[in-house]
């Protein structure tokens, strides 16, 4: 058994199904990965272009694309070059890399659908409020929070997780994932779960969520609250709140299918079936939420409809 500190790349084997069309993949992977930069570049410059736009719901916006673009920045190059690959690895410190990237991003957006939650529920609620709390004081403190805990707790698990004694290098997956590696440890499963530092890391990182969760549930039932006896907050929230929920509901269906899947799921399904359930947080939200914004936000699809009318 050799020490962690001596493996130099892991095999990446969830590619098994899908090398034999891997030129088709590449062509599909490539044009959909083109599509997710233009939309998300589309709505951050116009956000940031225009300064009618500068508002916090909108920053929020913003930052949530630039989120999608750094995710999958993470997945998309590395997995074009694999499928181009004759041998599907990746080394040691590319694969924290990858992980950091993949999952921080997961984690931000969460973070940041949080902070929008907060936002809608001041200007639906506490209309008169609005802009003396939310400055650009708090604004900043919001963004700076959605990126900053996130990166900080993904950070303390890679380093509790990578400082294990690993006896294998095979992920059967098509990026690499914590709990993945943690599994290839030379620990036996009972040893390995009861690992102190990895498992404090882990509770605190699902207390912060669920925490997260509950104060978004308490946010939306003060909301629906607020619409029950107003017709007005009831446009408001139909206009500004059912494009926020969708993506919410995106991003954690997504999240419980990989962590799910990854702890409890089944090695005998089919690995295309496996693929696209590893793989559907970072197909979705990426490309989801930009779009599901620029339709139903009126001043963002003003400002897109006219540049495409007149192409």
């Amino acid at each position: 058994m050799e020490n962690v500190t001596s493996l130099i790349e892991f095999t990446l084997s969830g590619f098994s199904e899908i090398l034999d069309y891997k030129l088709t993949f590449f062509c599909l992977t490539l044009l959909f990965y083109c599509v997710i930069i233009m939309v998300n570049v589309v709505v951050i410059v116009i956000i940031t272009m225009d300064r009618n736009l500068h508002e916090p719901m909108y920053i929020f916006l913003c930052s949530l694309c630039v989120n999608g673009l750094f995710g999958t920045a993470g997945f998309y190059p590395k997995f074009l070059l694999d499928l181009l690959s004759h041998h599907q690895v990746i080394s040691y410190t590319g694969c924290i890399i990858q992980i950091f990237v993949i999952y921080s991003s997961l984690c931000i957006d969460i973070c940041l659908l949080l902070v929008m939650a907060y936002d809608r529920y001041v200007a639906i609620c506490r209309p008169l409020e609005y802009h003396s709390v939310m400055t650009r004081q708090r604004v900043a403190q919001l963004v700076s929070f959605s990126w900053l805990a996130p990166l900080g707790l993904i950070s303390a698990g890679l380093i509790s997780s990578f400082r294990l004694r690993l006896c294998g290098s095979h992920i059967q997956k098509l990026y690499c994932a914590t709990w993945l590696v943690v599994k290839l440890s030379c620990a036996p499963t009972s040893r390995m779960t009861s690992a102190i530092p990895t498992n404090v890391v882990a509770y605190v990182t699902i207390l912060f969520y669920i925490f997260l969760g509950i104060f978004i549930v308490c946010t939306y039932v003060q909301l629906i609250r607020s619409c029950l006896v107003s017709l007005e907050n009831r446009g408001k929230f139909i206009r500004t709140c059912i494009p926020h929920l969708m993506a919410l509901f995106n991003v954690v269906i997504a999240a419980l299918f990989d962590v799910m899947f990854m702890r409890y799921g089944s090695s005998d399904l089919p690995q295309s079936l496996q693929n696209f359930l590893s793989t559907e947080m970072i197909i979705v939200p990426p490309i989801a939420n930009p779009v599901m914004y620029g339709i139903t936000l009126t001043k963002i699809r003003n400002k897109i409809l006219p540049s495409c009318l007149k192409r």
